[in-house]
């Protein structure tokens, strides 16, 4: 008999759990953070560039954040790059150090922020379940090779569903915390 690979099942859903709480990372909220500029590509070299390839990104203040550019002809294309993000950010600069403070957040914006962290969240949730039907799928093809047997099936599929469960629990809970963060004034 032919066990399923349970551990890689499991591998597949932390992933998706831990991609969206890297995704939740760019969201901003009301404070700093340096996972805040992490989406923003620089064109850099004739290549996109993640911004922290290209300089050292800082907290110095709660709602500031400050890129210190280690090229200085870079300088501008980081600028250029901030400010043509869809963060709602406007950076100084001050040679090869960029400042970057951070706007109060309104109302509108801290629910269009929701709506964007629940999107995240359900595309998360479709990866884990689309892992799970990878999974039931294999059970159901080795129980027709004669691999498995349906007692056997059952047991898997229960403990599929309950991975399934405990990650889209994750999941909420990432959210509910993300969306409690957004909307804190």
């Amino acid at each position: 008999m032919a066990e399923p690979d349970l551990d890689d099942i499991q591998r597949r859903m932390d992933g998706a759990v831990t991609s969206l709480k890297s995704e939740f990372g760019g969201l901003r909220t009301g404070r700093a953070s340096v996972s805040l500029l992490d989406p923003i590509m620089v064109d850099a070299y004739g290549a996109k560039m993640p911004i922290n390839q290209v300089g050292t990104v800082s907290v110095p203040e709660p709602r500031m954040l400050s890129v210190q550019v280690w090229d200085r002809g870079m300088s501008k294309a980081v600028e250029k790059a901030i400010r043509d993000s869809d963060l709602g950010l406007n950076p100084q600069s001050d040679g090869q150090l960029i400042r970057i403070p951070l706007p109060d957040l309104s109302e509108e914006r801290r629910k269009e922020l929701s709506r964007i962290a629940a999107k995240y969240a359900e595309n998360a949730r479709v990866a884990v379940r689309n892992v799970r039907r990878d999974g039931m799928d294999m059970l159901k093809k080795a129980e027709k090779d004669g691999d498995l047997s349906q007692d056997d099936r059952h047991l898997y599929e229960q403990e599929i569903q309950e991975l399934t469960d405990s990650h889209v629990k994750a999941i909420d809970e990432a959210l509910e915390a993300k969306e409690k963060d957004i909307m804190q004034v």
